[in-house]
């Protein structure tokens, strides 16, 4: 079991596929430092490809999650889904090693629509960029 980096938290939010991928781990104060992420996993032999790399559906998967992180305050504690998502991979990530995402808010619309840019990124190199667009369904989260 990894083991929750300082100043961050386990980010439970009652998903059970991204329960089974991680556990993933959000900034306390949602503001991460510059350099650091707002959401991270550690990761594992158990997320490679054939080549010992993260596998790319993991790190589409994380990506999802980190969009769902950095829109937050949109969501007003309401459901939401992905409309879209385009990724670009620039690098490889490998195993035992933190994966860590962020990114912006570029526009909230009055009907729910969340337009989000960011990036997937080690100690080292930026491992992806995405973008998307959520949608804000006017459904309340369960408690």
């Amino acid at each position: 079991m990894t083991t929750t980096p300082k100043d961050y938290k386990v980010w439970s939010h009652k998903d059970r596929f991204e329960d089974r991928n991680g556990p993933l781990f959000i900034h306390e104060t949602y503001d991460p430092p510059k350099g650091k992420g707002l959401l991270r996993f550690f990761a594992e032999q158990r997320h490679t490809n054939g080549g010992n790399a993260i596998h790319g559906g993991m790190m589409m998967t994380f990506a999802d999650s980190v969009m769902f992180a950095i829109a937050h305050k949109e969501f007003n504690n309401h459901f939401g889904v992905t409309v879209t998502m385009n990724n670009e991979f620039l690098y490889p990530g490998w195993p035992d090693q933190w994966i860590e995402g962020g990114g912006e808010v570029l526009r909230a619309t009055k009907s729910g629509l969340i337009f989000v840019r960011g990036q997937l990124f080690t100690e080292e190199h930026i491992l992806m960029t995405f973008s998307g667009v959520l949608k804000r369904i006017h459904k309340k989260l369960p408690k």
